[in-house]
């Protein structure tokens, strides 16, 4: 009787993980180098060198410094649109919006120290704020985040995004929120992921009563 040749894993789940590995070092150097030093003042050749790869290697994960630059924060933004998704159908849109994001930073602090310590996110939100060349696509990619939503809260409700302007109105509103509750996180001594639920959850609660939760005719 033959002896049992050892199961090994996969090829393609190891490869997998490997350019995981590789994905996740190159984001956490390049925060690491563009904290420290600026993000100006650091080339994609230095941060592949941190991990010990080619430029080449770093180009097949991302295609400048930008990408990597909101790597993290892109993560944190899937996970918020999933979750949304995933709300029940019949709960208001403000309800929808709060129970997402709060779920979302039930599970997303775990992600983040997957691949940087939430310390490194945090300043790496304040270098993003105070790098205009950052900035700048910060607010682009926070206005069409805010469509993105928009239209998904209007596919919800069953209403045209361009015909009702209370989708775009509400997230608007929920945006703004969030960047100010985001703003005092990133300026305060907690840098903690239950820090920045509570503080959002706070903020939260000071808006639902200024907005009518309940779009939906009564019969």
């Amino acid at each position: 009787m033959a002896t049992p040749t050892p199961q090994t894993a996969p090829a393609g789940g190891l490869r997998e993980r490997k350019k995981q590995r590789t994905r996740d070092a190159l984001i956490r150097a390049a925060l690491e180098l563009f904290t420290e030093q600026g993000y100006e003042a650091t080339t994609v050749d230095e941060i592949a060198e941190a991990v010990d790869v080619s430029q080449r290697t770093y180009f097949r994960y991302f295609a400048n410094k930008e990408d990597v630059a909101f790597a993290v924060q892109e993560m944190v933004e899937a996970r918020f649109m999933a979750e949304l998704t995933a709300r029940p159908a019949t709960e208001a849109p403000l309800t929808a919006l709060r129970s997402a994001v709060m779920v979302a930073w039930d599970d997303i602090g775990s992600a983040i120290e997957s691949v940087i310590p939430v310390e490194l996110h945090m300043r790496s939100y304040q270098m993003i704020e105070s790098t205009p060349a950052l900035m700048a696509v910060h607010l682009r990619r926070s206005s069409e985040l805010e469509e993105q939503i928009a239209r998904l809260i209007a596919g919800r409700e069953g209403l045209d995004v361009d015909a009702d302007p209370r989708p775009r109105v509400l997230v608007a509103a929920f945006c703004g929120v969030m960047r100010v509750a985001g703003k005092i996180w990133g300026e305060g001594p907690d840098c903690s992921v239950a820090s920045i639920r509570e503080l959002t959850q706070s903020y939260l609660d000071h808006m639902a009563p200024a907005i009518d939760d309940d779009w939906r005719p009564h019969r």
